[in-house]
């Protein structure tokens, strides 16, 4: 059986991550890999850019959305940590990989026979590929890792400190509770009327904070807003975030106030780490 001519011959193209080998079915064919490989080089490196899930805006914004700066550090060095066991698991796993590798690479210089050589060589290739492919998210994830370790120094300079304890992050969570509290009750109550709805109603309860106190000040931010918008001027996020401080100093007592009632006490320095304790003896 005689085949076509154009199943005959094949070209081969290489570029710096892949190896095709086509039928010169159709003449265009090598133009269009042609194409490919003079711009490989440079989608090779735009593509270096996006290994990597998020965007710094994204990260600082829409992933690490805690309102006090506290837990802002909290969430930073939550995301320091995934990241670092992320890298220490694709470590190893490239450590592995060339371990195959070498193995492989020995099994090729023992082989005689051509096709089981041939087999190896394919092989080979294929691990080399896999490597290329994983560096670049290993080196992603070592960005990741630098950008948060500069955040949480940021952070840190923010709130004038050289380091946290243990007694400086329960401390805060008192104003971090009502400010999420309140940012909630605000977003729900924009589209409702001005109504707080009723999961913050649940929420500020559970804070010892009256509802009908907080419906109030709700009223009031909401209307002043408006009243700005039909003077001509705008309302503005730092706005909602001082009042959202304003809040969290108003009701600062009443989550201690609710947990003592019920018998609790909110912080209890005995049971801290990093906490020096006096002597009583």
């Amino acid at each position: 059986m005689k085949l076509p001519k154009d199943t005959i011959n094949e070209i081969a193209l290489t570029t710096p991550d892949i190896k095709i080998q086509l039928p010169q079915a159709k003449p265009e064919y090598k133009s269009m890999l042609a194409n490919i490989q003079e711009k490989a080089p440079a989608i090779a490196q735009a593509s270096s850019n996006f290994y990597k899930s998020h965007s710094q805006m994204m990260s600082v914004t829409l992933d690490v959305t805690a309102i006090t700066p506290i837990r802002s550090v909290k969430h930073s060095l939550a995301e320091i940590e995934k990241t670092k066991a992320a890298l220490q698991e694709g470590y190893f796993k490239m450590k592995k990989e060339e371990v195959k590798l070498k193995k492989l690479e020995r099994k090729l210089l023992e082989e005689d026979d051509d096709l089981e050589r041939e087999m190896f060589e394919i092989k080979i290739n294929e691990k080399q590929a896999q490597a290329a492919s994983s560096r670049g998210y290993v080196e992603a994830a070592v960005r990741k890792l630098n950008f948060f370790t500069n955040q949480y120094d940021n952070l840190m300079k923010k709130i004038g400190k050289d380091e946290l304890t243990e007694e400086d992050y329960e401390l805060e969570e008192i104003k971090y509770h009502i400010m999420t509290c309140m940012k909630q009750a605000l977003n729900s109550a924009r589209p409702r009327n001005g109504y707080i709805d009723e999961g913050n109603l649940i929420y500020l309860f559970d804070l010892g904070i009256n509802a009908a106190q907080a419906q109030a000040e709700m009223y009031a931010y909401l209307n002043m807003e408006n009243e700005l918008i039909m003077n001509g001027k705008a309302p503005t996020h730092e706005m909602t975030l001082n009042w959202l401080e304003a809040c969290a100093d108003k009701w600062a007592d009443d989550p201690a106030t609710f947990a003592s009632r019920r018998g609790f006490s909110v912080l209890d320095r005995a049971s801290l780490t990093n906490v020096q304790l006096e002597d009583k003896s």
